[in-house]
């Protein structure tokens, strides 16, 4: 079985590229991965896998951040003129575009263990120069202001070849697999209402996969992580009243003071002795005219801590901060939560396991551990509602070279090094699943 894993996995290596430039070329942000999604959904049909769509795979009350109806519909449109599946796509409508497909295994009983592989590009404009290869290459961004910045494009591509794989082996595996495409990872918005929608449910083995981010060395692997920034997403509305700025300022109440006094002093927020602590106010809009006292503002943010109670310390603080910049300035505001992930740790022994695996490939010449995770992570909430439940998890970084760090508008993988994605996902579940 292993021979036959790398040697699918290297041939398949063509296909996985098609797939990652296709959405490379179509990217999609959170709750609008129509193309995306009904693309990844057809071909595990194709496969033999059960699908779980719309409303059974994710919580509609759980869903934060959705866009207006207004642009899940036109966004909508646009996959279906894109080449979308339209009666996926229907089944998708408000932006339900996450599922998961099952598949039983033919060797008898055993754990299920599931995959998870995230879908959605980022609000980034990409390089449009021929030093960035997508463009060099006709495959860059057809939607201006969206990016593939952060790889999921080659997470959908390789979870689609790791679900094939499985399914070709699935009469010599016990036990039944999973493979879970979220949607709004970025953001934080994916895994709370999936995971309440009972993606995790009954799972007993779950593993999630990054290529890059801190293994932004080929040949490299880090085999499980810790401390993921647990976070908050926020969207703050700021209302005030406007006025004639030169005739009757008096009469005015100024949001966009407001939200200025809130920015700089949540950023003068004590920091916390338990460990590493963030805030951003990555966007501030608002005001009408030269002339006129501001009657509106709004602020795009997040808090950050290295476990979910440094991050609650955060967002506490944060939220004092808003309303008494809004009182001082005699505006109301409306914190409205739009994201959300808490901290999390792999387990120790599947770690050690992968590590076992890593190790007997010769691609991998460096294999770690548990690392340290630098940023946030969605999957945490997967992994710890397993762990909670008595299940293993882990979320391991596959290395390769980064033409520039994630988020960035020069973003870009080395494709060759999806196949060991595909080798690793494919040979853990041979490891647990094995007859």
């Amino acid at each position: 079985m292993r021979e036959e894993i790398l040697k699918l996995s290297k041939e398949r290596l063509p296909y996985m590229i098609e797939v990652r430039r296709s959405l490379h070329k179509y990217p999609e942000t959170g709750w609008l991965e129509f193309r995306t999604a009904s693309m990844a959904a057809k071909r595990l049909q194709e496969l033999g896998y059960t699908l779980t769509m719309g409303e059974k795979a994710v919580s509609k009350k759980d869903m934060m951040g959705v866009p207006s109806p207004e642009v899940l519909k036109e966004n909508q449109e646009r996959a279906l003129a894109e080449g979308a599946d339209p009666e996926l796509v229907k089944i998708m409508e408000g932006g339900l575009t996450g599922f998961w497909g099952d598949l039983e295994c033919g060797g008898g009983p055993g754990p299920k263990m599931a995959l998870r592989f995230d879908m959605d590009a980022l609000e980034v404009v990409e390089n449009k120069t021929d030093k960035h290869k997508p463009h060099r290459e006709g495959f860059a961004s057809r939607h201006h202001g969206w990016m593939h910045a952060c790889g999921h494009d080659s997470h959908v591509a390789m979870g689609l070849v790791v679900a094939e794989i499985l399914a070709l082996l699935k009469d010599r595996l016990k036990g039944s697999i999973r493979v879970i495409f979220e949607p709004g990872e970025e953001g934080s918005r994916g895994a709370t209402p999936m995971v309440a929608a009972g993606c995790c449910k009954d799972v007993d083995i779950i593993l999630g996969l990054h290529i890059g981010a801190d293994a932004a060395e080929p040949g490299y692997i880090a085999c499980g992580a810790q401390k993921f920034l647990a976070t908050d997403k926020y969207d703050v509305y700021f209302k005030g009243l406007a006025a004639h700025s030169g005739m009757r300022p008096e009469n005015g109440h100024n949001a966009v003071l407001a939200a200025c006094a809130a920015t700089t002093n949540m950023h003068a927020i004590a920091r916390h002795s338990g460990g590493a602590t963030r805030i951003t106010v990555g966007k501030i809009i608002g005001g009408q005219g030269r002339n006129v006292i501001p009657p509106e503002a709004t602020l795009v943010m997040e808090t950050r801590g290295e476990n979910t109670e440094l991050n609650e310390y955060m967002a506490k603080e944060a939220r004092r901060v808003i309303k008494a910049a809004a009182a001082m300035w005699d505006c109301e505001v409306e914190i409205k939560v739009v994201g959300s992930a808490p901290s999390g740790r792999s387990s120790e022994d599947m770690v050690a396991k992968i590590m076992e695996i890593a190790d007997s490939l010769p691609e991998f010449k460096r294999v770690d551990g548990i690392i340290n995770f630098s940023g946030t992570e969605d999957f945490s909430r997967m992994m710890t509602e397993v762990q909670k439940n008595g299940g293993i998890g882990t979320y391991m970084q596959v290395g390769t070279t980064l033409a520039a760090g994630n988020h960035n508008e020069f973003f870009d993988i080395d494709e060759k090094d999806m196949i060991e994605g595909v080798r690793i996902c494919c040979l853990t579940v041979a490891e647990y699943l094995g007859k």
